[in-house]
């Protein structure tokens, strides 16, 4: 092994679609480099979410040291700008004994937070908004006026505060972030004490999708059924507004059949892969490479650290 120049700190981030491999190439790495990895999986932070998230087996989580996973309760709010803190927080602890630290998933958003902050004001759950038009639609502006000047009393006092869209556009942003609406328009580059090494995992578009329906078939004999209908009462959290656990609740509410729900449980992650190679691709500094050349992946991350 190549050893990183002395005093440089490399984040490795394993970045692709959901069920193409990323965990088993960052175990690989972590024995590799003999280092510890952190989850930029959004779902995978909370403790009631496991079969429905393909969280890391319990013998792949005593392969090498795992962060951020079932480390949250499911009743309690997490941002990706709370996720921005408090993995920058352990990056800095890790670094003082690592030089190479590897952040791997799927969640976008998240990785994007650890690499670049929020210079621009980022996309956010759709499903915030909607609950906002709810509130909006139920309570009326003036509760949510009232809840921005909490949440941000520089944008409260600056702008139209008739203007709904702009209300609810404030909100959204400082709600989804956990950071005020106002921080955007600063502008400030983020610095970072660490450099990116980022690899794309990528499969056949085939290959992708069979693995996908295949995964879906062993997280229901593995009981996902009924790990949803454990977590129903907390249905309306935006972590259980996303595939999987929202067909199993249409079917749990008689909506459905179970064989629908879970043809549509397969349908909507291949779509949700799609999605999150689109995301990935508008980044032009990822270097793609198929889960199963670790050589390749190595050779290209010590490339890049000279």
């Amino acid at each position: 092994m190549k050893l990183p120049t002395p005093s440089k700190k490399y984040l490795i981030v394993i970045a692709g679609p959901t069920a193409a491999g990323k965990t088993k190439v960052a175990i690989e790495l972590s024995k590799y480099f003999h280092t510890e990895i952190i989850s930029a999986d959004s779902r995978q932070i909370f403790k009631e979410l496991n079969i429905g998230v393909a969280r890391p087996s319990e013998e792949e989580l005593q392969q090498a040291t795992h962060h951020f996973i079932a480390n949250k309760n499911i009743n309690t709010y997490f941002s990706a700008g709370e996720y921005e803190r408090e993995v920058l927080a352990l990056l800095d602890n890790l670094f003082n004994s690592h030089d190479v630290v590897i952040l791997c998933g799927g969640t976008g958003f998240y990785i994007n937070a650890v690499l670049n902050g929020f210079d621009e004001i980022p996309e956010v759950d759709a499903q915030i908004r909607k609950e906002l038009n709810h509130q909006l639609e139920t309570a009326g502006i003036a509760a949510l006026q009232e809840q921005l000047k909490k949440l941000d009393e520089t944008t409260y006092r600056t702008i139209d505060l008739q203007n709904t869209q702009r209300v609810i556009r404030a909100l959204e942003v400082s709600i989804g972030t956990g950071i005020p609406f106002s921080t955007f328009k600063n502008k400030k580059k983020n610095t970072r004490n660490f450099i990116p090494i980022k690899i794309g995992i990528t499969l056949p578009k085939e290959q992708l999708h069979l693995q996908i329906n295949q995964r879906v078939e062993k997280m229901m004999q593995n009981g996902f059924l009924e790990e949803a209908k454990t977590v129903y009462p907390y249905r309306q959290h935006n972590a259980l507004q996303t595939v999987g656990y929202k067909e199993l609740f249409s079917f749990m509410e008689g909506k459905t059949t179970l064989h629908a729900a879970v043809e549509l449980i397969k349908l909507h992650t291949r779509q949700y892969a799609k999605r999150q190679l689109t995301f990935f691709n508008k980044h032009q500094d990822y270097t793609w490479i198929a889960p199963t050349d670790i050589s390749a992946i190595v050779e290209t991350i010590e490339q890049q650290m000279q």
